[in-house]
């Protein structure tokens, strides 16, 4: 007897896998970037359609739909973006020298838990003392989270210019 081999065809329900970012050209990995950020603005704001949410961010739709073909539904005669997504991106968070450190995240939920960190650590640098305290001890996609005042405070100098998804302040775009 012998074993058959199961060849996968791709067919109606297979999904098509969204190229590796490692492997893409500069240009491919900020369009993929461009695209993202197109699907974390519908996702923030539900009335966004997606024509509003390409042309906001210099994106078209076949791009969003090339690197990301799970994201999007079609519900009611509009696109809709799913609540959260598996996908990997990178980011980036203080050390306790204010210096950018790039984050692997593999979700939107660790995107979103990084950009709520920098949003209560403004919140903290502008006087509300308990901002960070559901963040001590925390750590996101593997990275210890600075919570100390005196560190944070050691290291504001180097915050004026800190983003989340570029490191302006090492030069790195």
């Amino acid at each position: 007897m012998q074993k058959r081999r199961n060849k996968r065809v791709r067919g109606r329900g297979s999904k098509r896998r969204s190229p590796l970012t490692a492997s893409l050209s500069k240009r491919s990995q900020s369009a993929r970037d461009r695209a993202l950020h197109a699907i974390a603005a519908m996702r923030r704001d539900g009335t966004l359609r997606l024509t509003q949410a390409t042309k906001l961010h210099g994106v078209k739709a076949e791009t969003i739909h090339k690197y990301f073909p799970s994201e999007l539904r079609k519900s009611g005669g509009r696109f809709r973006v799913r609540t959260s997504d598996r996908y990997a991106a990178t980011v980036y968070l203080p050390d306790k020298h204010g210096n950018p450190v790039e984050v692997a995240t593999l979700s939107s939920g660790e995107r979103k838990q990084a950009s709520q960190y920098l949003r209560d650590l403004g919140r903290y640098l502008r006087g509300q003392k308990n901002a960070l305290s559901r963040w001590h001890g925390k750590k996101i996609a593997g990275v210890e989270l600075v919570t100390s005042g005196r560190t944070i405070i050691a290291m504001e100098p180097a915050l004026s210019e800190f983003s989340l998804y570029r490191a302006l302040n090492s030069g790195a775009a």
